[in-house]
């Protein structure tokens, strides 16, 4: 198949997806983006692969959508992502278009999204969660035996775009310390426990990025395979989207192999997109730096309430310890 010239208009379509050794990929395209910024930008785009996992539909009403969201796919287009995103699969799996999520996942969590399937009802689910009203459940696995009764973390939460994580930060604002971080409040509630690790309720009542993350953090008992905020495995962002060979030594595990040194993979790759000798991801199918090794996160959202409306979401099956 030739590589096409696309634009942001151009809606993602089923034969866009390509799904080998558990992973869905995304065929190469030539790629124009303008702006008032930068002007241009143009090439042969490679999206990171996401899971293989079906995006499934749990409820479809007349204003509102929702969907099981696997872990590792984003919500929508960002960064290197546009078609592997859960808008982009919806549209193309199921001719879903337009839609406006009303709440946002980490692309590594997973469980209940909620999308609005128009501007109107958006508006109303955006008034609600501003206006205090909405209740949100999700379950994560932590490391440790985590007490038992209702535990309550409030510390604000400082979020560095450049490394990509957040700190939180305990204490009183005066005139030697300033708190730069945002206020953030979570109650922890543990479900069950096998004695080397915990299901843990988590009811975040304010919205920070990772905040869930960081609070679990913050009691000592990080989510179990966190690696930004497992204090064993913390990872600097600074060592992340670097080349596969960079990433795999600074890792410690092994380069990832290039289909053309994969006589099977190099087969299947060259028979289902075209090749650009010009482009420096080619003939992966991912774009190089791609961590293959990636998993989800043992987070995962369960349950959304507010004003006359509740949507639910089933447990994951790591959910269980027995």
């Amino acid at each position: 198949m030739e590589i096409v010239w696309q634009t942001p208009a151009h809606p993602a379509q089923k034969e866009d997806y390509i799904f080998h050794n558990g992973k869905r990929h995304v065929r190469p395209y030539y790629f124009e983006f303008v702006s008032h910024v930068n002007k241009r930008w143009e090439g042969c785009r490679h999206e990171p692969p996401v899971m293989a996992w079906d995006v499934e539909i749990l409820q479809n009403e007349s204003n509102v959508l929702t969907v099981y969201k696997p872990a590792s796919v984003p919500v929508h287009p960002c960064g290197q992502y546009r078609k592997n995103t859960i808008l982009g699969i919806l549209q193309a799996e199921h001719g879903l278009a337009p839609l406006y999520p009303i709440h946002r996942l980490d692309r590594l969590v997973s469980g209940l999204l909620i999308i609005a399937k128009n501007p109107g009802q958006a508006d109303i689910f955006r008034q609600h969660i501003e206006a205090g009203l909405v209740q949100k459940q999700y379950v994560a696995k932590v490391v440790g035996v985590f007490p038992e009764g209702e535990q309550v973390v409030d510390a604000n939460v400082d979020y560095n775009a450049r490394e990509g994580k957040s700190n939180a930060e305990v204490g009183i604002s005066n005139g030697d310390t300033t708190l730069k971080g945002k206020a953030a409040c979570t109650k922890f509630t543990r479900i069950s426990t096998n004695g080397t690790d915990c299901i843990v309720l988590c009811e975040p009542i304010t919205g920070r990025t990772h905040q869930i993350r960081v609070h679990l953090q913050c009691t000592g008992h990080p989510i179990a395979n966190d690696m930004r905020y497992h204090s064993d495995n913390v990872v600097d962002r600074s060592t992340l989207g670097t080349t596969a060979n960079r990433a795999a030594a600074l890792s410690g595990s092994s380069p990832l192999v290039s289909c053309e040194n994969q006589n099977e993979e190099y087969k299947y790759c060259s028979e289902n997109f075209s090749i650009d000798p010009m482009c420096t991801h080619c003939p992966n199918l991912a774009p190089n730096g791609y961590d293959e090794h990636e998993e989800g996160l043992w987070l995962h959202c369960v349950r959304y309430s507010g004003p006359e409306w509740v949507y639910e979401c089933r447990y994951p099956d790591w959910a269980s310890l027995s």
